[in-house]
């Protein structure tokens, strides 16, 4: 992939999306799609056909597909399911259709088993039971991850697989019912602080662990697999920084400057007990983060607060 390739990013309007595509703009990348034909509604098998037969995209990024933490996968295991198994079929069958040259499809740590060993890696995929708050959602993207390995068996198609840790930064979903931990803990403190409240409720018990990895270093490793990694096996893409939700809740504590008592509700489901990944195979290739943890926490506070329009200045 050169600066003049023609290249699509189905998921333009997720974080991830947003960050890639705000990275080709960086590094002088002159073909997006993206800039002057917006995607398709990814759903719907025609609209995505005339988009791939119509503009010919050589490489394709696949970031789309709805997703969120527990409360939504426990309500609607069916809507997150449909719509990722309904956006992967499209795109990747169309990708073999129109003869793409490499896609990247991104899929999720939810896709290793509930009781895996630590830290994960891709030969532990389908090996036990998933972690039941999400395995509709983990089972859709599994699906991504096998269709990708089929078209290469079927059609040698360079189609590659990703799994990132849990990813936060500008351009989270900040809603009540769609967020991930670190987005609703940021917003949940923020709202309680600027209500004067004294005491934050955290679902669960505090002790799961998550590994976290700032979307801009996310998009860069995409970038980077795209232009170095064609393997059919599954590569993780993580960070190395792991954190109890515990000490997540503590350092956006610090981060919000919210005063107040933590107060974790035990009764609520915890989901995994601990979710790293083993990103040795990326790191051995050349590529690492470059962000730093608590930085990162600050610049998705203020990306939070200037779009969301708050009182609080820095």
């Amino acid at each position: 992939m050169n600066k003049d390739s023609l290249i699509f990013v189905a998921g333009e309007k997720t974080m991830e999306g947003k960050a890639i595509l705000n990275l080709f703009l960086k590094k002088s990348y002159n073909n997006i799609l993206n800039m002057h034909q917006p995607e398709p509604c990814l759903t719907d098998y025609i609209e995505v056909k005339e988009y791939f037969s119509n503009n010919r995209p050589q490489y394709v990024f696949v970031f789309a597909g709805k997703s969120g933490g527990i409360k939504i996968n426990q309500e609607k295991p069916a809507t997150l399911m449909l719509d990722n198994l309904q956006i992967l079929s499209n795109v990747i069958s169309l990708a073999q259709k129109y003869k793409v040259k490499k896609l990247l499809y991104l899929a999720s740590s939810c896709t290793y088993p509930k009781y895996a060993d630590q830290p994960m890696n891709p030969d532990m995929l389908m090996t036990g039971v998933l972690e039941p708050t999400n395995s509709a959602y983990a089972t859709a993207k599994l699906a991504g991850i096998e269709l990708c390995r089929a078209y290469r068996k079927e059609h040698g198609s360079n189609f590659i697989t990703a799994i990132p840790a849990n990813i936060f930064g500008p351009g989270d979903d900040f809603s009540l019912d769609n967020s991930h931990v670190m987005a609703a803990l940021m917003k949940k403190m923020h709202k309680v602080k600027e209500n004067g409240d004294k005491i934050v409720n955290i679902w669960g018990t505090g002790k799961p662990k998550r590994e976290f990895i700032f979307v801009e270093d996310l998009a860069d490793a995409c970038l980077f697999l795209m232009e170095h990694y064609n393997d059919i096996k599954p590569i993780n893409i993580g960070s190395g920084n792991t954190l109890s939700i515990a000490e997540l809740a503590t350092a956006i504590k610090k981060t919000v400057k919210y005063q107040g008592l933590l107060n974790y509700e035990k009764s609520k489901p915890d989901g995994m007990p601990e979710k790293t990944i083993n990103s040795n195979k990326l790191f051995s290739l050349g590529w690492s983060p470059s962000s730093q943890f608590k930085q990162s926490l600050l610049d998705t506070y203020k990306w939070y607060l200037n779009t969301h329009k708050t009182k609080e200045v820095f």
